[in-house]
């Protein structure tokens, strides 16, 4: 395992035939290919470089590509230009030189810059900061035969100097490139028809009885044959389309072993949200840092209003400060989702280029993001709910604390469906970010909680009725107020609540009265809460729907 294999570094070849350069719905390989298509190992396919070590400790890209060795590499200039032959004879130094001729030099007696160096150079200037892999895309296009054998040699020293892995795509190589390269990977419609050696595919072909030609390379014989495949399936489609399969289809006879082809090819709805579930799951994991930040500021936000609210006795001003406690939970609670806003963003534009393509529906990916999200939000409502309620020492009853967590996690389910319907609607973070600053600021005036409905002006009316703040304020006091409080003094006077010497004041039916809260309505509140969270799910859809039919990418 100790021997020196810099002997045996050359350049990897990606090569793609003339019909990879489009993407049309049949994607499959041809028929000389061996290898399956899913594995990534085949991506940048060396299959002689494998080594115990990386070349570098920060290397992240193809580090079981990257050799080690003990030897230092020249310096970073004058051993790159001395390892690729770019220091010229004194006859042939060309410096000063506009790169691509002319430019103004037409007196000049040098002759100026050729394509060729034109190439050397540029791959020169991606050099000089020795990176572990070089990645080029078709560095020969445009050049002459002698011009990109001599890229390719170029290369060739590149990877047996330099000790660097080489990556380059190229087009209909001729025979003498090919005997700089030392791996193929060959594509055909996005799928893998070959990775490997020159030799394992002449072996392939040979297999598949296609004898090469004198006057053909293997490559250019493949590319053949993968053309002669795809007039294949095109006349196969005109045969389809043909009344004479037509009439076969209908054909008793031939009933059972006509060809199905669907119209839109879409799984099952429950194999779609399955699938999208999982795929979200796995975003999720990917973005620990969002759920963790929304879990800690969860039990932050609770231990910080718990201390600020701490043991609020039951007098006049506790009241006050319950309300003022509720009031600013569900601020907290319904701008705390705002962080999620870049990240579905960002999920938009994979979403977009997919469901264009008709890879699935957009109403299974909606049903997916809320399975995955409210499990997760139900912890956010925990964590927030547990330190806050006791501290502050709310009605002290299970079932009390049991219905003010479901008000919480409902309160947060709201607030990320609004997110995202505006996530859908937005075009960029800045603009989400102001909307959803303006929805929750709007819904915070009209609640109730600093204009009573009988003050709000009439043409504004229907503001209270629609505000994601006013419904969840009159459940948290029923939840505190209602129910086995309701005939309980909650404010005294002149004496102790414990020891009951004092005035009673008030008791939790004269608090929901002076409020204008109905306690039997604490159940249809929970259903239009519930009626938020779908409804603006939906809008989210219809909105993805109507962006998915403009998507041209």
């Amino acid at each position: 395992m100790d021997q020196d294999l810099s002997s045996e570094l050359d350049p990897a070849l990606l090569l793609s035939t003339s019909a990879s350069s489009s993407s049309p719905q049949d994607s499959a390989s041809p028929s000389f290919s061996f290898y399956p298509p899913s594995p990534p190992e085949y991506t940048l396919a060396v299959t002689n470089l494998s080594c115990p070590a990386p070349r570098r400790a920060n290397a992240t890209l193809l580090p079981r590509f990257l050799p080690s060795f003990s030897a230092a590499p020249p310096p970073a200039a004058e051993g790159l230009l001395n390892s690729v032959s770019f220091i010229a004879s004194s006859s042939s130094i060309l410096a000063d030189s506009y790169v691509g001729g002319g430019g103004g030099e037409a007196m000049s007696p040098s002759r100026g810059v050729s394509g060729g160096e034109r190439k050397r150079v540029s791959i020169a200037v991606d050099m000089v900061h020795d990176p572990p892999v070089l990645l080029l895309d078709e560095p020969t296009s445009g050049l002459d035969s002698r011009s990109a054998v001599d890229v390719l040699a170029l290369l060739h020293e590149v990877a047996r100097a330099r000790r660097q892995v080489v990556v380059l795509s190229i087009h209909q190589p001729s025979y003498r490139m090919l005997g700089y390269i030392s791996s193929l990977l060959l594509l055909s419609r996005g799928a893998v028809a070959h990775c490997g050696s020159l030799r394992s595919l002449e072996d392939a072909l040979a297999r598949l009885g296609h004898k090469i030609p004198a006057q053909l390379n293997p490559l250019e014989l493949a590319m053949e044959v993968t053309e002669q495949l795809q007039a294949d399936r095109a006349k196969f489609a005109e045969l389809r389309d043909s009344d004479q399969y037509e009439e076969e289809r209908e054909s008793p006879g031939v009933a059972n072993g006509s060809l199905q082809v669907p119209e839109h090819g879409y799984r099952s709805r429950a194999v779609e949200v399955a699938a999208l579930t999982v795929r979200c799951w796995r975003t999720m994991y990917r973005t620990q840092q969002l759920f963790a930040a929304r879990a800690a500021q969860a039990v932050v936000g609770g231990l910080g209003l718990g201390s600020v609210f701490f043991r609020v006795r039951a007098d006049p001003d506790g009241l006050a400060l319950r309300l003022g406690l509720f009031a600013f939970s569900l601020s907290f609670l319904l701008s705390s989702t705002v962080e999620a806003l870049p990240i579905l963003l960002h999920e938009r534009r994979v979403l977009m280029r997919e469901a264009s393509r008709r890879a699935y529906r957009l109403s299974s990916y909606v049903v997916a993001n809320a399975l995955v999200f409210a499990p997760c939000l139900l912890a956010v409502a925990v964590l927030f709910s547990a330190p806050v309620y006791w501290l502050v020492g709310l009605r002290a009853s299970l079932a009390a604390f049991g219905f003010f967590v479901l008000a919480v996690w409902l309160i947060v389910l709201m607030a990320s469906s609004l997110v995202l319907f505006l996530s859908a609607v937005s075009p960029d973070f800045i603009l989400g970010n102001s909307l959803i600053c303006i929805f929750l600021g709007v819904f915070f005036l009209f609640s109730g909680y600093f204009i009573p409905k009988e003050s709000i002006p009439r043409y504004w009316a229907f503001m209270y009725y629609v505000s994601m703040y006013r419904y969840p304020l009159d459940l948290l006091l029923i939840n505190e107020y209602g129910g086995g409080a309701r005939d309980k003094c909650v404010a005294w006077v002149g004496g102790d609540a414990m020891n009951g010497d004092g005035v009673c004041l008030s008791t939790g039916g004269d608090v929901l009265r002076g409020r204008g809260v109905d306690e039997g309505m604490r159940w249809v509140n929970v259903g239009v809460m519930l009626g938020f969270f779908l409804v603006y799910r939906i809008m989210c859809w219809a909105v993805l729907v109507r962006r998915a039919s403009k998507t041209t990418l």
